[in-house]
């Protein structure tokens, strides 16, 4: 197992559709090992394919919830069901969202309050998660990456002003920009 470096916003593999994961070899299983170790590294609560320069569509999630009970797994090739999204502004406290192509920066995104995860594990068997709250968000948040979106892509306007700057400042928004978890601290 390795920690994988991360890329950053601007590169075509997070702004590309991910194409669906055919083959379930030893690769696979080294690339989702890989991912986990990354994504806990980081630390974070889940990572896409995209994010480590892979253009599949996987993406691993671990989240403890307020009863210390935690979610962890793989999903690959995904589908996701989404209740409606709340009407209005999200609320800068509770509905703040980070990402790890984005590090350091967190801004307020509203989403769905209820998700229905339905995918395959390395096993290829298949699986099927209800989530509410912030574990709904990660899935939601991880299955845009699949679709080549990040979520500052769907901040409103106030914040992608904010997030573009940020970008524009700290040189991203071109191809090839990565930062490796446990060598580079970009997300304190």
């Amino acid at each position: 197992m390795a920690v994988r470096p991360i890329v950053i916003s601007g590169d075509p593999v997070l702004h590309s559709p991910a194409a669906p994961v055919v083959e379930f070899d030893d690769e696979l299983r080294t690339l989702v090992q890989d991912m986990f170790e990354t994504m806990d590294a980081a630390p974070g609560v889940g990572l896409a394919g995209p994010q480590v320069g892979v253009g599949l569509r996987l993406f691993t999630f671990s989240y403890l919830d307020d009863d210390e009970v935690e979610t962890r797994g793989v999903a690959i090739n995904p589908e996701l069901w989404i209740t409606p999204v709340p009407a209005g502004e999200a609320d800068e406290d509770e509905d703040v969202e980070g990402c790890l192509s984005f590090p350091g920066e967190r801004f307020p995104l509203q989403r769905a309050g209820s998700a229905v995860l339905r995918a395959v594990d390395l096993d290829q068997k298949p699986f099927e998660i209800r989530a509410d709250g912030w574990l709904a968000r990660i899935f939601q948040h991880e299955f845009d990456h699949l679709d080549g979106t990040l979520y500052v892509d769907r901040l409103e306007h106030f914040y992608a002003k904010i997030a573009a700057k940020v970008s524009r400042k700290r040189g991203w928004g071109v191809p090839g920009v990565t930062w490796l978890p446990g060598v580079d601290d970009l997300e304190s």
